[in-house]
């Protein structure tokens, strides 16, 4: 009988690259991209998987619980992977209630779901819940954030991340669900929503249009390389330990001013400019409110215990991001126009 997995969010930056690599690694699993397909969503980022027979797409809001129920009755899950959120800083800032309603009462509901489907045997299964490393709040100049760091959320989105944990942990305590937990550094990537700061300055400076940065760009991200984020999903997925939390990292600390310059020398080279035009678009605006200082993941569990590393330097996984954008600039021209929104009803309502 085919393992059934139930990915969420799999229609967005991170969520589509977990799909991919489980429906081409796994083809024995049944897996199921469940997403609501709201801004971020875009099924345009599987369309090489799409008519793979292991792989269905359902689309469901996460805080829709009479459609949750009914996933789980029609597929009887062997697993989730929860990759379904609200994610971007700005927005939570903006709608701190949407940030709410999608990452906990969402998480809640897929709890509920698992809890309530699984009540008979939690033999094989196992529901993991993908966070972020802002649930611990800003460091200084010095020191990591473990998995023994107290949790300090400065954000609304990383509150609702924060509390979507601790439900996590307390449906594993209470109820004996078997869960996984981890909380990841910035990644970057193909296929990320140009709202971010990396595609969004790729997209800027092919169009000569000007490189928005916070405040002074001092702050300081650990930057993950998506493909690697997704082989340490899989690894947590499969080889984690129920109850635990796992940091994933880059081990790979920036200063945004510095990854933008060196995003620009990069981009000078692919696109035949003179060496320093880029540059010339960078301005600096107004600083985020509540803007974290530092973000920095000691990754030595996931290493020690499962034996995941990061593949990539930053240099050569960003060089290997703008060839993506520049190869794909009709997925990005889709995204920025809106046109992604038509895939759905192009590709799956007629079918």
């Amino acid at each position: 009988m085919k393992k059934k997995i139930l990915i969420t969010g799999g229609a967005g930056f991170i969520g589509s690259h977990v799909v991919r690599l489980f429906v081409n690694k796994y083809p024995d699993y049944q897996i199921v991209n469940g997403d609501a397909l709201t801004y971020a969503g875009n099924l345009e980022n599987l369309n090489d998987v799409q008519d793979q027979p292991n792989y269905i797409f359902e689309k469901a809001d996460i805080t829709d619980e009479g459609a949750i129920n009914a996933l789980f009755g029609k597929y009887t899950f062997d697993g989730v992977i929860h990759l379904a959120a609200e994610s971007h800083v700005d927005r939570s800032i903006q709608d701190p209630l949407a940030f709410i309603r999608t990452n906990v009462l969402g998480t809640a509901v897929l709890l509920n779901a698992a809890r309530r489907f699984w009540k008979d045997s939690t033999e094989g299964k196992r529901f993991y819940h993908v966070s972020t490393d802002e649930v611990y709040g800003s460091l200084g100049e010095e020191g990591f954030f473990t998995e023994e760091t107290a949790y300090d959320p400065r954000s609304p989105y990383s509150a609702s991340k924060a509390s979507s944990d601790h439900f996590v942990r307390a449906y594993h305590h209470t109820y004996h669900l078997p869960v996984v937990l981890s909380n990841c550094s910035n990644n970057y990537g193909s296929h990320h929503f140009p709202e971010k700061l990396i595609p969004l300055a790729i997209h800027n400076i092919r169009n000569n249009k000007p490189i928005p940065v916070y405040g002074t760009g001092e702050n300081v991200r650990d930057w993950l390389f998506v493909d690697d984020h997704a082989r340490a999903i899989d690894t947590i997925f499969h080889h984690g330990k129920n109850g635990e939390t796992y940091n994933i990292g880059g081990f790979n600390e920036w200063k945004n001013i510095d990854l933008i310059r060196l995003l620009c020398q990069i981009m000078d080279g692919k696109l035949d400019r003179e060496p320093g035009t880029s540059a010339q678009l960078i301005t600096f605006v107004k600083d985020r409110a509540g803007h974290d200082q530092r973000y920095a993941i000691d990754a030595s569990k996931l290493n020690k215990e499962l034996g995941w590393s990061p593949s990539l330097q930053f240099e050569e996984g960003l060089e290997k991001t703008v060839d993506w954008y520049l190869a794909n600039q009709e997925w990005l021209d889709h995204v920025t126009s809106g046109a992604y929104k038509k895939y759905y009803e192009e590709q799956y309502q007629q079918r």
